[in-house]
This record gives C-alpha cells, sequence and structure tokens, in this order.
C-alpha cells in the first residue's frame, strides 16, 4: 500500500503505529480503517483533532 498525504499530497509517510502513520510533509498524524484515511491534528498537549471535514470523502479513500 503506497499511502499519500491528503492534505500536501507528500509520500514521505512514517509509520507510527498499527494503521496510524505520520506525514512529515505537513506533520499531520494519519489513520487507515476500512479503506478510509482519517486526518487529524497532533495538539500541543498530545491530544488529536480530527481534520477529516477539511477533505472529501474520495480524497480519503485508499486501495488496498
Amino acid at each position: 500500500m503506497v499511502l499519500s498525504c491528503p492534505n500536501c499530497k507528500s509520500k514521505d509517510i512514517g509509520k507510527i503505529g498499527v494503521n496510524q502513520y505520520y506525514c512529515w510533509g505537513c506533520f499531520i498524524e494519519l489513520s487507515v480503517s476500512k479503506g478510509m484515511v482519517h486526518t487529524h491534528q497532533v495538539e500541543e498537549d498530545g491530544t488529536l483533532s480530527s481534520l477529516d471535514d477539511l477533505f472529501h470523502e474520495d480524497d480519503r479513500q485508499i486501495s488496498m
């Protein structure tokens, strides 16, 4: 599976956990579930805020 960031289109993605990735291009966290990429901003306190509402669903789908 080649994953690209739906935000900046970078392929410089690092794996940080099971189905969890980090984009080194724009510094957001990505998770993959059921063929859909979910995007999150890492807050100062370490919590995650969803960014999914910023992207069209078609841009977040991946083929496994």
